[in-house]
């Protein structure tokens, strides 16, 4: 598979969200339905906290397992053990920073918060339609931004087996992966189901980019240089983001008092994220 290949088909694996993001653009007109979907996001989204965290600690363990065989270093294992941990804090709390810049220029958070201390004209803020498109949006860009740091991870994983000429590994990651990446845009388009919140189809555009366009530039990358450092930094970045924001989400539907639709739409969102996993897996992935 040459260079060219390879790259057109990590496009291809990455680019697949578009497949779920047009359904911001759905008129929902009851709450219940965005609530719905939202939550639908939840069990994507939590699927992929898990995916991540867990391949992000395999590369560390792995450093460490090597000891055993004499290949191994402790500073080097212990080394990319606090780099994980450093790029979990970032991807949490370097969110949360930026939703503290972003509460203070705009007005209330992205999502949840309490308003039990609120003034009755701060109360007025938060049910006012700009202001809940604003908080949506917002919540759809750190999501996205999430999920590219995910899917860059993954356009490495393409990109090095194609290098090392494992093509029919490369392969089945590149199909494994456009099917997986297009649930990717349920978790996007969540907080913006309601119709004052929905995004024009210009903002669904660089949603799609920031979320599927690092799986093509991870490829690139992986096509000519990886290591493991890299993969942690980004494995771990990428997990504490997609937890800051699935907390974010929960709060939010929390407060709608439906828990019977909330338990349900979480758990077919988990389904169908580790569906599409499974399907990796029994090719071969």
């Amino acid at each position: 598979m040459s260079f060219g290949e390879t790259v057109l088909l990590g496009a291809l694996a990455g680019f697949t969200i578009y497949l779920g993001l047009p359904f911001g653009r759905i008129e929902f007109v009851s709450q219940r339905a965005r609530v719905g979907l939202a939550m639908f996001s939840v069990g994507v989204l939590a699927f992929l906290f898990a995916e991540v965290f867990v391949h992000g600690l395999q590369i560390v363990e792995h450093r460490f397992d090597a000891l055993h065989d004499g290949n191994g270093s402790l500073p080097a294992g212990a080394a990319l053990a606090l780099l994980f941990g450093a790029g979990f804090t970032a991807g949490t709390a370097g969110l949360a920073l930026v939703e503290k810049r972003m509460r203070t220029a705009k007005g209330p958070p992205i999502a949840g918060g309490a308003t039990d201390a609120l003034t009755v004209e701060q109360v007025d803020l938060l049910t006012d339609e700009p202001s809940a498109r604003a908080r949506a949006l917002r919540t759809g860009m750190a999501i996205a931004a999430a999920i590219g740091l995910h899917n860059f991870a993954e356009g490495l994983a393409i990109g090095v087996s194609a290098n090392t000429g494992e093509i029919g590994l490369a392969t089945v990651l590149i199909i494994g992966f456009a099917v997986h990446n297009a649930t990717e845009g349920f978790g996007i388009v969540g907080p913006m189901s309601g119709e004052a919140e929905r995004p024009s189809w210009g903002f669904l555009g660089l949603m799609g980019l920031i979320g599927g366009g690092p799986t093509f530039l991870g490829t690139v990358i992986g096509q000519a240089w990886v290591s493991p450092a890299l993969e942690v930094a980004f494995f771990a970045v990428a997990g504490g983001s997609i937890l800051y924001v699935v907390i974010q989400l929960l709060e939010v539907c929390r407060r709608q008092a439906m828990p019977v639709l909330v338990g349900w739409m979480l758990l077919f969102g988990l389904l169908l994220g580790f569906g599409t996993d499974w399907v990796l897996v029994a090719a071969g992935a």
